[in-house]
């Protein structure tokens, strides 16, 4: 049986490195025949040593000329040197350039999505980690895979528990969708004790070993309102049919009520090496050499609501559904700039969501965007939440 060619952009981030175990632990099935990453090109380097892969792409140019010399220093005789592509555009030709069945989308924010396209204009199933792809354009990824008779496959841990809870019904059957969330660090905080909150603090996550962006969107619950936004199109889902309910444990990752009143969920210690192995090897179930889970050691499994006052994330998520078009594109790329911004100490954690609440209320909706209106207007939100965060700067000093 030939093997499945995986393509794998964000290669050296948290996503790229399990699956990069995944692929490893089914190497009779599996081969990463392209690999992308931002700038670390040495990590690069070594996994082009371990896969052979036909291709990779260095978004930053100068770490792309680093990684082409050291290549040709290692002078590899054995076997071929990859095809190098470098900037942002190179991860579209890598995509549009290599033979591929799937796409693994681990690189963060709105820079996945032209190559999350491309993958699919060109027969590629899309293994998707990328959640702001189908937040900022989810009409159009559904449209494209439909056209093309190709897959979204979901890898975030939340979203594949809901693939999987639905293989128990259809669509029809469904009487709403659970979200669980850990809480993030500051589940239990008060409101003062947000507004103390520091970089560390915030990078401190209780359950889940992430990238920055990631982190702090958990610890802010932005990470969950876009998971709202991601499941209405990968499910073809209402809003009003998706709830979210904070477990702190982590073990349910969601769960899929019907309307006989049966409730499915898929659960299991935390470990993204089961949902990147599941969409990869979908509909078949592979061995994975993971933690057991022994619900006799957990003793109990806890639920609460989510405080939207303390974490107003998720109303925004609603209101930015019923708003529809434009609306949730910019509601990512305000925050991708406000988180950018704490990381980089210029405003308080609390600043974050006031920011970009701002600037959902400067934006005007265009209904029904195509791919020029969803770009125009990320560019403009961006554009916007930079003057709100100078204004900020302004008054507060």
């Amino acid at each position: 049986m030939a093997k499945k060619r995986v393509l794998l952009l964000g290669s050296t981030g948290s996503i790229g490195e399990n699956t990069d175990r995944v692929v490893q632990n089914l190497a009779e099935e599996l081969e990463l025949v392209g690999l992308a990453a931002h700038s670390s090109w040495e990590r690069l380097l070594e996994q082009i040593a371990a896969h052979h892969p036909e291709a990779v792409a260095l978004v930053d140019p100068e770490a792309a000329g680093k990684l082409r010399a050291a290549l040709e220093k290692a002078d590899d005789k054995a076997n071929a040197l990859p095809r190098i592509y470098e900037g942002e555009e190179g991860l579209v030709k890598l995509v549009r350039e290599t033979e591929a069945d799937v796409l693994v989308a681990a690189i963060s924010g709105a820079a996945g999505l032209p190559a999350n396209i491309a993958a699919l204009e060109t027969g590629k199933d899309l293994a998707l980690a990328n959640k702001e792809s189908l937040v900022m354009s989810g009409s159009i990824l559904t449209r494209l895979a439909r056209e093309n008779d190709r897959r979204i496959l979901p890898v975030d841990s939340e979203h594949s528990a809901i693939f999987q809870s639905l293989e128990a019904g259809s669509r029809e059957e469904v009487g709403r969708v659970i979200l669980t969330a850990s809480g993030g660090p500051f589940r239990q905080a008060s409101a003062e004790e947000l507004e103390k909150v520091t970089r560390q603090d915030a990078l401190n996550h209780p359950t889940w070993e992430m990238g920055e962006k990631i982190t702090i969107d958990s610890a802010t619950l932005m990470n969950k309102a876009l998971e709202i936004i991601e499941a209405c199109w990968l499910f073809d889902l209402p809003p009003e049919q998706i709830e979210v309910v904070v477990h702190p444990q982590s073990i349910i990752h969601s769960l899929v009520e019907y309307r006989d009143g049966s409730t499915i969920c898929q659960l299991g210690p935390p470990d993204m090496r089961v949902p990147i192995q599941y969409a990869l090897t979908y509909p078949r179930r592979r061995p994975l050499p993971t933690e057991q889970l022994s619900l006799p050691e957990l003793g109990q499994l806890t639920f609460e609501s989510p405080d939207t006052e303390r974490f107003p994330a998720l109303r925004l998520a609603y209101e930015v559904l019923e708003q529809g078009g434009t609306a949730a594109t910019v509601f990512n790329a305000a925050n991708e700039v406000a988180v950018a911004a704490f990381l980089k100490e210029e405003i308080p954690f609390l600043g974050i969501l006031k920011v970009v609440e701002n600037c959902l209320k400067q934006h005007n909706v265009v209904e029904n965007p195509d791919l020029e209106n969803i770009f125009a207007a990320d560019e403009w939100a961006r554009l916007e939440t930079e003057k709100i965060l100078e204004l900020d700067c302004k008054e507060s000093s």
